[in-house]
């Protein structure tokens, strides 16, 4: 079957004549504010664990890499299901389809903290990020069918923004609440965070007008779809940076809070969970990169991301708490540069089953973080954080050379001279 080639979700012909909603337009705005809150909701509730693993090691009696497995197997659960998740929502229509996985992962993360043992409380954070996989691919599948293409890039910088809004939010009220009253409360309030997201995108999303409803194609079609994207060279190098870089953005930000929490820092809980504001700089880089692509073109940002990521990581060998923080901001800014471009991108390259393509990016990018970010663990219990750095720096490399030599300059300048057409064209 040819690349892209009849597929579940595709464009009716009807649809041909559907320009998507303008910047600045009421729709355009709800979106964005819409998927900023599913953000907030779904990445506040997959890494609420996170601020406070070494809280959760000690009460739980486990080692750093075990505790990490909250975080782990719930990325696991979302990478498995991202998937049939794309399929369900070409069916019934994403704006449904992620409404039943929010919904689902707000009821399962409020359960949470219930947990009775640690083998329930693995168990319940792998139904919470298999629930949660009705989120990030769709919503991108989403953004590019009712976003106008000439800002397609920058509303997905936009919404990947309000993901790093979530995992900041959650972060920082799992820090506090934990060190004063345990992981159990911390968990809890990230929680009812999320149910507030989840009703606020829930009254926002508006309904979709650039989606037609697709028959069930069977499991040969499926098949045929995503084969059809694994064999492309210009997505399967976008699924390799999105599961070396996120692999090694989640084990920096898991085995950090251990090295600031023994000597020298011997930092306490709630001074730890302030590194997440870092995060912020994700949610100013990822718009910016998107507002970029247009000069630049997604290539040379992307790239340039991935230097960041390097650069940043680099500073944070040193034994200096500032050049640390300095190091993590600029790294941290650096990953949501380059992811909005490789989320985006995705969407952008599949012209038909553009909900799959997302679902393999996300496949991706949650195995990464699964795989990568509890292995970490082990080479960060092992042989310290310089090792576990310059691992991930030598994956930065290997991101930045698949995607120097799959996308060459010229694909992206054809590229970028249709974004900057479209955009001339789009202008009042």
């Amino acid at each position: 079957m040819p690349q892209n080639a009849a597929a579940p979700g595709t464009f009716s012909p009807a649809q041909d004549h559907w320009a998507g909603h303008p910047k600045g337009s009421a729709a355009y705005n709800k979106i964005l504010a819409g998927l900023a809150f599913a953000g907030v909701a779904t990445f506040a509730q997959l890494y609420s664990t996170q601020a406070v693993l070494p809280l959760l090691a000690a009460d739980l009696k486990v080692t750093a890499a075990e505790a990490a497995l909250t975080i782990s197997l719930a990325t696991v659960g979302l990478a498995i299901t991202v998937i049939p998740w794309s399929f369900l929502a070409d069916r019934i229509g994403r704006v449904k389809a992620m409404a039943w996985g929010i919904s689902a992962a707000t009821v399962l993360g409020l359960l949470v903290p219930l947990a009775p043992t640690f083998g329930a409380l693995l168990a319940l954070r792998l139904l919470e990020g298999m629930a949660l996989g009705g989120i990030p691919a769709i919503a991108i599948a989403y953004l590019n069918e009712e976003v106008n293409r000439a800002h397609a890039a920058m509303a997905a910088g936009s919404y990947v923004a309000g993901t790093t809004l979530g995992g900041l939010a959650g972060r920082l009220v799992a820090g506090p609440a934990g060190e004063l009253w345990g992981w159990r409360t911390a968990a809890l309030a990230v929680s009812l965070l999320a149910t507030v997201a989840a009703v606020l995108f829930l009254a926002l999303v508006p309904r979709a007008k650039g989606f037609t409803a697709a028959k069930a194609a069977g499991l040969s079609g499926a098949m045929a779809t995503l084969g059809g994207h694994v064999r492309n060279p210009r997505l399967l190098a976008l699924y390799i940076q999105a599961f070396l870089m996120m692999g090694g953005f989640v084990a920096v930000y898991n085995y950090l809070g251990f090295r600031l929490s023994a000597e020298p820092f011997t930092l306490p809980a709630t001074l730890i969970s302030l590194i997440f504001l870092a995060y912020l700089s994700g949610t100013f880089s990822s718009r910016w990169a998107g507002g970029l692509t247009a000069r630049f073109g997604r290539r040379n940002v992307l790239l340039g991301g991935v230097v960041l990521m390097v650069a940043g990581l680099a500073l944070t060998l040193t034994q200096l708490l500032a050049v640390i923080l300095a190091g993590l901001v600029i790294f941290t800014g650096g990953f949501f540069a380059a992811h909005s471009i490789g989320a985006g991108w995705t969407g952008s390259i599949a012209t038909t089953g553009r909900a799959q393509a997302s679902s393999l990016y996300n496949l991706a990018y949650y195995l990464g973080s699964s795989v990568i970010g509890w292995a970490g663990g082990l080479v960060f219990q092992s042989l310290g954080w310089t090792a576990l750095a310059a691992a991930i720096m030598a994956l930065a490399c290997i991101t930045a050379v698949t995607v120097a030599v799959v996308h060459p300059r010229g694909n992206d300048e054809t590229a970028r001279a249709a974004t900057q057409g479209q955009a001339q064209a789009a202008r009042p």
